[in-house]
């Protein structure tokens, strides 16, 4: 059973904040020429990554100047491998705010048609291909310092199964996913069938909502202002679960990859809501999920509403204040009541 990233062998969990990575884990040699006002004591030992990294800052404000510690969004590489039978991989490389990290990896290959729904190590036992375990690296090659940064997900099975969807996805960027994304007779090609059903009637007035309640909820957020949030939203408005991370991608995968783990796919009857634009990436992750409706506080790709109309997805854009546009599937939100 997978209960959490802490888990793993009684370390320290990645996902429960704190400084991360300080600077005071450097040699001493690490220090020469560095101006005064950036260098902070050693410690004898660097802790694992977390989600927020301190550093020392120079400050301008009007007339005022002040030297301070900052705290800034971790951004770590995460190497995402597979194993099966005697089979070892690496499928990915991704960069990411350390923090449910299980959740992640399992997200990013269930997204990717890797392993299916049933998959989980909750669930379906036996079933080749399925998620039989996850554990940070303990491998030889890898650097004990890197080894919170690369992480084994061994699969049901004697072998590894295919991947060809996941050539393109070696090396991706927290920023903006994956350049040359397969278009979208690739996701006909694994069978995502278009979400037909109704869905979720949504009132104006809960949408309205849902930035703020993403906001709020934005732990990691409130002391950095530098990551991204995804949140899982019932049709009434009450969040489900939050994730944050550099990158918008990420923070999908992370809830994506809890349901999956906790066996609670197809997420039909939620309501995804993301924190500045979407784009084709995050659209075809919401469709693996079975995810109707997709929000964001920003503007959709082109090839985001394409895909969109082409499975049936209600994706709302540019949700602010009191005003929002719907730019598929707008039957799922119920028109405002005339005036009187």
């Amino acid at each position: 059973m997978i209960a959490g990233d802490g888990a793993v062998r009684g370390g320290p969990d990645p996902s429960s904040g704190g400084a991360g990575a300080p600077l005071g884990g450097r040699e001493p040699s690490a220090e020469i020429g560095r101006p005064a006002w950036e260098r902070e004591p050693p410690v004898e030992e660097a802790r694992p990554p977390g989600p927020t990294t301190r550093v020392r800052i120079r400050e301008f404000s009007g007339g005022a100047v002040r030297d301070r510690r900052d705290d800034l969004a971790t951004e770590e590489p995460l190497e995402i491998r597979l194993a099966a039978g005697g089979e070892r991989r690496t499928v990915a490389v991704t960069m990411r705010t350390p923090g449910h990290d299980f959740e992640l990896a399992a997200g990013f290959l269930y997204g990717e048609g890797v392993v299916p729904a049933g998959g989980s190590t909750e669930g379906s036992a036996g079933e080749s291909g399925g998620i039989a375990s996850i554990s940070y690296c303990t491998d030889a090659d890898v650097a004990p310092e890197a080894r919170r940064n690369t992480v084994t997900v061994r699969l049901r099975g004697a072998r590894l199964p295919a991947l060809p969807s996941l050539e393109r996805h070696f090396t991706t960027s927290s920023a903006c996913g994956v350049c040359g994304a397969a278009g979208l007779d690739a996701l006909h090609s694994r069978c995502l069938a278009p979400i037909a059903e109704p869905g979720p009637p949504l009132a104006p007035e809960t949408l309205y909502g849902l930035p703020d309640a993403l906001r709020r909820a934005q732990g990691v957020f409130g002391k950095t202002g530098g990551l991204h949030a995804a949140g899982l939203f019932t049709p009434d408005g009450a969040l489900v679960a939050l994730r944050e991370d550099v990158g918008r991608h990420n923070a999908v995968d992370k809830l994506v990859g809890r349901a999956l783990l906790d066996g609670r796919l197809p997420l039909t009857g939620h309501v995804l809501m993301v924190s500045g634009r979407t784009s084709y990436e995050i659209l075809q992750k919401a469709l693996a999920a079975g995810l109707p409706v997709v929000c964001a506080v920003s503007a959709p790709s082109s090839l985001a509403v394409d895909l969109a109309r082409e499975f049936g997805i209600t994706l709302v854009g540019f949700l602010r204040g009191e005003r929002f546009n719907v730019y598929s599937r707008p039957d799922r939100v119920r028109a405002p009541a005339p005036g009187p």
